[in-house]
């Protein structure tokens, strides 16, 4: 009953906002990217090539939008999310929160159990600097507060990720985008004792170091393709990754 209760606020809000946003200019964007690797603040989902397509409808500094990843080789690496975000101070800032889903065939996750200790969902609240035209720096920072990150004792751990990027133009058409992310959340003592890994790893430090190059491609004149490569380094787990997408 809570968990029906709880959908049908959830629809309530999306449907306000959506007859809100008709008094002002909206936009609707779908795609998808096609990964030869699906891999994010510097951890490995799936080990394979990945599809992620996304649908979003955006108003007046506010969006709402799903995004979803599916490996091409199995169950692992699934996963569907949905966001809210609003961007304010001429697009210098972003607050937003996600609910993460990962769906698994071999897992009995009901996507409508919102209980916590229960739940497969995992709420992350973030809060952005996307940078300016003379200052192209960005600063995130994301916290889980909710949902599928618990501790040995049951406890919401609210492992806490930031991440420092700063982008750039080449002379080629070439954009290039650096970052280096890290885990701000230490291992509590109960889960060393339980040997139970924490969400981004065991103690603080370096995660995600690395670079995006980005081009797009022209096929006609009136159609080009976004290209990407990215070299990815996870210092504290050793691995480093090299991965490809195009975005559609």
């Amino acid at each position: 009953m809570k968990s029906l209760q709880k959908t049908l606020c959830l629809f309530t809000m999306l449907f306000s906002f959506f007859m809100i946003s008709q008094q002002t200019q909206a936009q609707w964007s779908v795609g998808s990217d096609i990964m030869s690797r699906y891999v994010w603040r510097g951890m490995d989902f799936g080990a394979s090539p990945s599809i992620q397509p996304y649908v979003e409808y955006s108003t007046g500094g506010f969006a709402i939008g799903a995004w979803g990843a599916y490996s091409v080789t199995g169950s692992q690496g699934q996963e569907a999310d949905l966001y809210l975000s609003y961007t304010f101070l001429n697009d210098m800032i972003t607050i937003g929160v996600t609910d993460y889903f990962f769906p698994n065939d071999l897992m009995a996750d009901n996507y409508f159990n919102y209980k916590n200790g229960e739940t497969g969902h995992l709420y992350e609240a973030a809060l952005s600097f996307n940078g300016t035209e003379n200052l192209p720096l960005s600063l995130l920072i994301a916290t889980n507060f909710y949902g599928d990150d618990l501790d040995s004792e049951g406890n919401s751990r609210f492992s806490s990720y930031a991440e420092l990027g700063y982008s750039l133009e080449t002379g080629a058409g070439v954009s290039i985008d650096l970052f280096a992310g890290a885990n701000l959340t230490a291992q509590s003592e109960a889960d060393k004792e339980a040997e139970l890994d924490g969400f981004y790893g065991n103690k603080a430090g370096l995660i995600n170091i690395g670079a995006t190059a980005g081009k797009e491609i022209e096929i006609t004149e009136k159609f080009s393709l976004p290209v990407s490569a990215s070299l990815i380094t996870n210092p504290m787990a050793g691995n480093i990754f090299f991965v490809f997408g195009i975005s559609l």
